[in-house]
């Protein structure tokens, strides 16, 4: 992914389409308009997952919540969206074997009725699933959870339903996905802000103005359709192009929590199926951590980082202890994160909770602007195709077919669970390292080990005793557009989602290793340095965790 390349080229060409949004249903649409032969580029503001589609509960699923609500209000579309949902999990793991893999869930049940309830319940959603059923849903006994997982508290509990969905890297799928799209022909470009719009004679979009972030230079990108997949933030850009356009969006907050590997059993996740305000809360066990979430409170749209508070934290430490046998105290947390939910306005007088989770794709007749809105990560594929069928009807008259559901991300072609040994063994390296490697980048991982044949001091952790080599921050900045601490951190290497503590003392040898890709000055770099420290200083802070002072010296 070269970043001065691509800037190089946007202002001399003029495109079929222009996506605006790196997230998971931009890069999406990106990926589906490039294999139809669309001439296309994509424009990030910050960086591709940066917001919320790297905060997810890292879960491919139908959404069993939805499916009750579905059964009790009789409400077809809800079922419609959860058919949809179950049918794509298999697809998404299927494309990206090496990030994607089935995840047992398993639901605590209070007494006989609640497990003859969920095990009807999830027994529908596997023939909602039909062929593409991960694998059936049973009903536990007591003693048969209790083996699953023993730090369940038993006190409550007379049975549990076990069930499967997807479970995955959110923030490096979207990568991946960029990536593949990349190789099909896309441009793409992260930290690019929009600044406004061009229109021809008949009042239609036919240009855009934009500034790049880094080098502070404007730019001017032509394009004939222009599609909004900002998630939260497409209300902004629908209003840029027509400002007499009403508000579609609705933002919820969810917050996630992350626990040591200790709380829980490694292999299967919990669903706390009832909270006093309505909501499931997942226990999942994830990156060598475990994560907890997720809280679903209205709020305001903001372009902060959402935090974690200290009302988030006891919330979700409420019913972890209450389902587990533990007495988790809040300085036990690594780390917690925050996103936003774009929910599609259907009743003005609706809770979030109670807004359905599916997508929209709205043509403005004034501008010609396309938006897609509301929708989740299980479904961007989807969400990605009908945009692009939009687009080549307008642009064609007809709509080819979609094939994003066959095509292999970039990492996982010739990858196999096995594939950590090919490498440990022609690399010369531990099977753990080439086991880590193998699933974080699949077959890509042979770029990062290159990279220590060139360089021998790459291979050193960038922290005693970390699994991260210095190799990979690197291959994160050369290969993955990875510009920022944070784009590094936050998206590509996950640090800064599992452990807080970790990334503040990793930030200087990180920073050391993107001064030498970037050509940084010593300023720059204390720049970088300083903000991105105080940052997750902040996020620390914010819960009551005291953080000692860095020496920047």
């Amino acid at each position: 992914m070269n970043r001065l390349k691509y800037l190089s080229q946007i202002e001399n060409e003029t495109f079929d389409v222009c996506i605006i949004g790196g997230g998971a249903t931009g890069v999406g649409c990106a990926l589906d308009a490039a294999m139809r032969g669309l001439k296309t580029v994509l424009i990030e503001k910050n960086d591709f997952a940066g917001a919320t589609s790297s905060k997810s509960t890292k879960l491919f699923h139908g959404g069993v919540r939805y499916l009750e609500q579905a059964v009790k209000k009789l409400d077809i579309e809800q079922f419609r969206m959860v058919y949809k949902a179950l049918n794509e999990r298999q697809t998404l793991i299927k494309n990206a074997p090496h990030i994607a893999h089935p995840l047992a869930l398993l639901t605590p049940c209070s007494n006989w009725f609640e497990g003859v309830y969920y095990a009807i319940g999830l027994k529908i959603y596997d023939l909602l699933a039909g062929k593409t059923n991960l694998a059936p849903s049973d009903w536990l006994s007591k003693k048969e959870a209790m083996a699953r997982v023993p730090q369940l508290s038993g006190k409550k509990m007379a049975s549990a339903v076990l069930y499967y969905d997807g479970q995955f890297d959110d923030a490096r799928y979207t990568i991946s996905i960029a990536k593949t799209a990349e190789e099909k022909g896309a441009i793409l470009l992260n930290h690019i802000e929009v600044l406004g719009f061009e229109k021809n004679d008949t009042g239609q979009l036919c240009a855009m103005n934009i500034t790049d972030k880094i080098k502070n230079k404007s730019y001017t990108v032509k394009a004939t359709q222009f599609i909004n997949a900002t998630g939260p933030f497409a209300d902004s850009i629908r209003q840029m192009a027509t400002p007499s356009v009403s508000p579609r969006i609705r933002v919820s907050k969810g917050v996630h929590l992350v626990l040591p590997r200790d709380v829980m059993a490694p292999d299967t996740a919990v669903l706390i199926p009832k909270t006093e305000d309505g909501r499931v809360i997942f226990m999942i066990p994830w990156q060598g951590r475990i994560l907890v979430g997720t809280t679903d409170d209205e709020c305001d749209l903001t372009e902060k980082d959402i935090t974690v508070e200290k009302n988030d934290v006891a919330y979700l430490l409420k019913y972890v202890n209450l389902y587990l046998n533990k007495n988790i105290q809040p300085d036990q947390i690594r780390s917690g994160f925050g996103g936003l939910r774009p929910l599609l306005q259907a009743d003005a007088d609706a809770d979030t909770k109670s807004l359905v989770r599916d997508h929209e794709v709205e043509i403005d007749k004034k501008s010609g602007l396309i938006s897609i809105m509301g929708g989740k990560w299980t479904t961007y594929r989807l969400m990605a195709k009908d945009t692009i069928d939009k687009v080549e009807d307008i642009l064609r008259g007809t709509v080819s077919a979609c094939t994003t559901d066959t095509q292999l991300l970039v990492g996982a072609e010739g990858w196999s669970p096995e594939y950590y040994k090919e490498l440990a063994k022609r690399y010369k390296i531990p099977e753990f390292v080439a086991r880590r490697l193998s699933y974080r980048y699949g077959t890509e991982a042979v770029k990062v080990l290159n990279l220590i044949w060139k360089d021998g001091s790459l291979r050193i952790p960038i922290l005693e005793g970390s699994a991260i080599l210095k190799a990979e921050i690197v291959y994160c900045a050369v290969y993955e557009m990875g510009y920022t601490l944070k784009d590094v951190f936050a998206r590509r290497l996950g640090l800064e989602l599992t452990d807080w503590s970790r990334t503040l003392d990793a930030i200087p040898v990180a920073a050391n290793l993107l001064q030498d890709a970037f050509w940084w000055t010593e300023e720059e770099k204390d720049r970088q340095i300083r903000e991105y420290y105080a940052e997750v200083k902040e996020f620390r802070e914010q819960i009551g965790l005291a953080t000692a002072d860095l020496n920047l010296e």
